[in-house]
């Protein structure tokens, strides 16, 4: 195994691990959070990659969001990767700030120096780190989805956009919807890349949406209390090129949150799902059944009786598996319709 364990911890019912390996992309020590859910000693599980934000390791969401519960619950193997390459050798920023550099490699490959020589983490994280999980861990790489907060969100956007179809759905907490019109990525698309702008395209959400990149679907959660909104965040280029790119958008204006991580553990609990896989249906339909109490969200009403019938099902519209809410086995469980949610669909689609 090219993998060596930094931590384990045994963590319900599953292993939360972190990782570190050589990488050949940024040419240091790379580190990854996984969580292997307990399902993973029976058979390989769906993928959901988590990109963090600025300034952030693989431990900020592994600590904080508080995803292991439902994951374990589901399946799902988590993946966190750190921001930026590190150590010794590795450039940060000049003048010492949070925004370029060491926790801010904006998931571009750099082509200045002295950047180019590490800071390559699109590559990293869409192409050397999906080889080393599908060798070394119990990973079913034909169900993968992405997400991302911030920085991170901005990642998760255009790597789904330059991987069509890898991804079973692409979400995003409070992303950098187009780097190229924030401060932020107008800093590290002209340190990492030169003033050329054409180059900073592939990576921005909006131009790859103007320049034919394609998703089924997008979907955002945004708080409106928070302090980057206007500046930095900017959704509605997001909703405006996905408007006219034909991409349907849902983009969820959460009142009164902000950017932090009070805002990601409050909405992480859910998970979205399209069109169920045989396998994943059947795991649901056992949980329900068994009388576990779950919510159930979906974009038109659906009775209890049609969600919980004959599996597997395609279910097109979204469904939402999320803390107590509903008894289904009740009969006074009453049809639901609510909005669709967050985490990520990546029990979904058969084949996806």
């Amino acid at each position: 195994m090219t993998l060596d364990i930094v931590s384990r911890s045994h963590c319900f019912g599953g292993t939360q691990v972190t990782y570190q390996h050589p990488s050949s992309e940024t040419a240091t020590v790379m580190r990854f959070a996984a969580f292997i859910p307990p399902q993973a000693h029976q058979r390989a599980v769906p993928v959901v990659w988590y990109l963090s934000g600025l300034t952030c390791t693989e431990e900020n969401f592994t600590v904080k969001a508080g995803a292991q519960r439902i994951a374990a619950d589901l399946g799902l193997l988590l993946i966190a990767p750190d921001t930026s390459p590190r150590g010794d050798g590795v450039p940060g920023d000049p003048a010492g700030s949070y925004d370029f550099g060491l926790g801010a490699g904006f998931y571009v490959d750099a082509v200045q120096q002295p950047w180019s020589r590490n800071y390559r983490m699109a590559s990293y994280v869409e192409h050397e780190l999906p080889e080393l999980i599908s060798s070394e861990l119990p990973a079913d790489v034909a169900r993968q989805s992405i997400m991302g907060h911030s920085m991170g969100g901005h990642g998760a956007l255009t790597i789904a956009l330059r991987n069509k179809g890898r991804f079973a759905s692409v979400s995003a907490f409070s992303p950098i919807c187009s780097p190229m019109n924030s401060p932020w990525g107008q800093k590290a698309l002209s340190g990492y890349l030169g003033s050329n702008k054409e180059t900073w395209r592939r990576y921005d959400a909006c131009a790859l949406l103007e320049d034919g990149a394609r998703v089924a679907e997008l979907l955002v959660d945004q708080g409106t209390a928070d302090q980057f909104l206007e500046t930095q965040l900017k959704p509605e280029l997001l909703e405006r090129s996905c408007a006219l790119a034909g991409v349907p958008l849902t983009l969820r204006m959460q009142e009164g949150y902000d950017h932090s991580y009070f805002f990601i553990s409050t909405f992480i609990g859910i998970i979205s799902a399209g069109m169920l896989s045989s396998w994943a249906s059947q795991a649901l339909h056992e949980r329900l059944v068994a009388g576990r109490r779950y919510r159930i969200e979906t974009n038109r009403r659906m009775a209890i009786d049609e969600i919980i019938g004959e599996w597997p099902v395609p279910l097109y519209n979204t469904i939402v598996i999320s803390a107590p809410v509903i008894d289904l086995n009740s009969s006074a469980a009453p049809a639901v319709s609510l909005p669709g949610s967050f985490f990520a669909r990546a029990i979904t689609s058969a084949g996806a």
